[in-house]
């Protein structure tokens, strides 16, 4: 299983609004930037689609570490609110509605094809990868608006 890098960022110009995502995927000293975005959506929803795509790329199972800034993603991952919200029917430990259910879902069909861990990483802190994404997706938002 080859090891692969995935760092990721999602943008958003209002919540809801313009967004954007971005992502690079490093393997064997190779690198892949990805990038797209929505007209009208959330900053979640951009950082979960960010992971999505990434993992979408890769032709053949792999070793993955997810690096973003993502506390949303991140934390549904590492603290297991993911399985805890499937388990309680998509409801949340407050019995409101996870929202993003069609993304968490695709997720989840990417996360049993691969191994993947995620690493939350502090925003805007001079990371040049998450720098570079966050970039990326701003371009895509700037690119959605009317």
């Amino acid at each position: 299983m080859k090891d692969v890098y995935l760092f990721t960022d999602g943008a958003c110009s209002g919540n809801p609004g313009p967004g954007g995502w971005g992502a690079i995927l490093q393997c064997e000293g190779k690198t892949r930037e990805l990038s797209g975005g929505e007209e009208m959506t959330t900053n979640n929803r951009m950082e979960l689609t960010a992971v999505i795509e990434g993992l979408k790329v890769l032709r053949f199972p792999c070793s993955v570490k997810v690096i973003s800034d993502s506390k949303y993603v991140c934390d549904a991952i590492n603290q297991r609110w993911l399985p805890a919200w499937i388990k309680r029917g998509w409801k949340k430990a407050d019995n409101k509605p996870v929202l993003n259910i069609d993304l968490w879902e695709e997720l989840l069909k990417l996360l049993d094809v691969h191994t993947v861990t995620f690493q939350w990483i502090k925003g805007h802190a001079g990371h040049p990868e998450n720098e570079r994404c966050d970039q990326m997706a701003v371009a895509q938002y700037q690119n959605k608006k009317l």
